[in-house]
């Protein structure tokens, strides 16, 4: 037979951590689970990797695995030294961990040195195929596109509120969001108990900034799809962020592509009509504000709102709100008492 040398499966050190064997092994899982990779190599790499993981992650297999000695080449012929088993772990009965039958089962190498260890009804403490999204209940013999069957979907897509304002919308720009969410743990699987990544609670608090690009012409309540940005299985699979489009603006109220904004001026402006510039969303811009404009007056600029599609600008509505001015001087208060006496 051949001899197996775990480590170089797992692309670990010898000396590598319980850590650091585990992070390794799923990455790979990851990689070669036949659900994702479609590769017909990747069955017998993915047994491989499973195969390594259940012995260097078990204390006691590693223990005996590392007494072979370091000095063996992977693949060259191995005989079992006195002592160990003569065991061949596919003719075993009652292992109840991964189902390895559908894989092929362990190697002869495993067998020969692990055989007594895996003999009776002991469960394996190692991999087990719910720590990757789970064929734990699934039936003997199936493919696994029949065993992924027995499973409920998992949504992996995220859904938030984004608030823009309308400067926002005005070109195809990009509005940097931190985005926080909470996502099953998948050291332990979401499954909690002790876990040093999650606490325990099965599950993580992950936030990150996002880059989005803002659609021209987008309006309040469209979505925004940013692909591969939500949530991650333990196949690697990535669920989509959707940004739910809120427009709040404190300077203008928004109707479609359509703005309005509150241009304010005086009583003697209102009487004796002025001209202005005025902010919008184009640039400043000068108005001409009649005489005798009452309160509420409204104003339309054509093409100064936002986009609209296909093509164009909406129209922005000024407002007039006529204003006392916050502070007067006692010549002005005088000509404002002269005005009310010549109304009487």
């Amino acid at each position: 037979m051949k001899y197996q040398d775990y480590y170089q499966t797992l692309g670990v050190d010898r000396n590598a951590t319980e850590a650091q064997i585990k992070s390794a092994y799923r990455k790979l899982a990851r990689k070669y689970h036949p659900d994702v990779n479609k590769d017909p190599s990747a069955v017998e790499k993915f047994k491989n990797i499973n195969e390594a993981y259940e012995v260097l992650s078990d204390k006691e297999k590693r223990s005996r695995y590392d007494s072979l000695g370091a000095n063996w080449q992977s693949g060259s012929d191995f005989t079992p030294p006195p002592g160990f088993e003569n065991f061949n772990f596919n003719n075993a009965g009652g292992y109840s961990s991964a189902n390895f039958q559908d894989l092929g089962g362990f190697s002869d190498f495993f067998g020969s040195i692990f055989g007594d260890l895996m003999g009776g009804k002991r469960k394996s403490q190692s991999f087990n195929f719910s720590d990757l999204g789970g064929f734990a209940n699934a039936g003997r013999g199936q493919s696994y596109q029949q065993q992924r069957q027995h499973q409920k979907p998992e949504n992996l897509d995220i859904t938030r509120e984004i608030t823009l304002k309308a400067k926002d919308l005005m070109s195809d720009a990009t509005k940097t969001i931190r985005i926080a969410n909470m996502e099953k743990c998948h050291e332990c699987n979401g499954k909690s108990g002790y876990c040093s990544s999650c606490g325990g609670t099965g599950f993580v608090n992950k936030s990150k900034n996002i880059k989005v690009k803002i659609p021209k012409g987008i309006t309040n309540g469209q979505k925004i799809r940013l692909a591969n940005e939500g949530n991650t299985d333990n196949y690697g699979r990535v669920g989509n962020l959707y940004l739910i489009v809120k427009i709040s603006d404190p300077e203008y109220d928004i109707n479609g592509s359509d703005v309005t904004k509150e241009i304010e001026i005086t009583p003697a402006e209102a009487v004796c009509g002025t001209k202005k510039d005025i902010e919008t969303l184009h640039g400043k811009v000068g108005i001409k504000i009649p005489p005798m404009t009452n309160n509420g007056a409204v104003m339309r600029l054509k093409n100064l709102g936002l986009p609209k599609k296909p093509s164009g600008y909406g129209n922005m509505n000024a407002k007039i709100k006529i204003s006392i001015p916050e502070k007067l001087t006692d010549e002005q208060k005088k000509l404002y008492k002269q005005l009310l006496e010549a109304e009487k």
